[in-house]
């Protein structure tokens, strides 16, 4: 099974770039596509909750996957590295155009798995160390570290709507119902109601 993968940030983009430059290596290099999997979403979101997901999980030993180039499968590298690594361990292979990449079970992609392995694992201890590093300076200096105190009621995501919450518990409006009308979690709108909204009686109580 060959699959075409396709990917873009946002809907204001356009897919088609992308298939043509597919489409034109497989005819020179006489690959046919049997499935298209195209999605718009960001590359940092976790392949599991991306169509990508479910192409790995379908993918089978000896299957071939497609793309423009690896930043299609994410945007950082450790989030890349563990895709690859999925694929060399079950044995299915990926082609990128435009990076060249042709990783399948021969030595040229464990050596490639193994060099990627070894940057990720540099990047993810020299971003540890900077961390480190920052934070022990701004110690040194006095600055206080952690959320300033009264900081989280300036950021409320419901802040300014106390009168219409209110208007609409009067009304008998469920705690979900406002929570959808709001964009925002139940769980924001039930915290929120508990600090900030005086309540109607208990006895007229919503419930979800």
């Amino acid at each position: 099974m060959v699959y075409g993968y396709i990917r873009v940030s946002t809907d204001k983009q356009s897919v088609d770039n992308q298939r043509f430059e597919i489409q034109r290596f497989c005819l020179a290099n006489k690959i046919a596509i049997d499935q298209w999997i195209e999605e718009t979403n960001s590359g940092t979101k976790l392949p599991e909750k991306r169509r990508l997901g479910s192409l790995l999980a379908g993918a089978k030993t000896g299957d071939l996957i497609v793309c423009s180039e690896l930043s299609r499968l994410g945007r950082n590298l450790l989030m890349i590295m563990s895709i690859l690594n999925y694929l060399i361990l079950n044995g299915v292979k990926i082609l990128t155009i435009k990076d060249n990449y042709h990783l399948d079970d021969e030595i040229y992609a464990k050596v490639l798995a193994f060099a990627l392995g070894l940057s990720a694992e540099i990047e993810r201890n020299l971003i540890s160390q900077r961390t480190k590093e920052a934070l022990a300076r701004k110690r040194s200096e006095g600055v206080r570290l952690g959320r300033p105190p009264g900081s989280k009621s300036k950021r409320l995501k419901l802040s300014g709507h106390e009168a219409e919450i209110q208007e609409l518990l009067a009304q008998k409006v469920s705690k979900s119902a406002i929570a959808r009308k709001l964009g925002v979690n139940r769980k924001t709108v039930n915290s929120f109601i508990k600090t900030n909204i005086n309540c109607p009686n208990p006895a007229n109580k919503l419930t979800f």
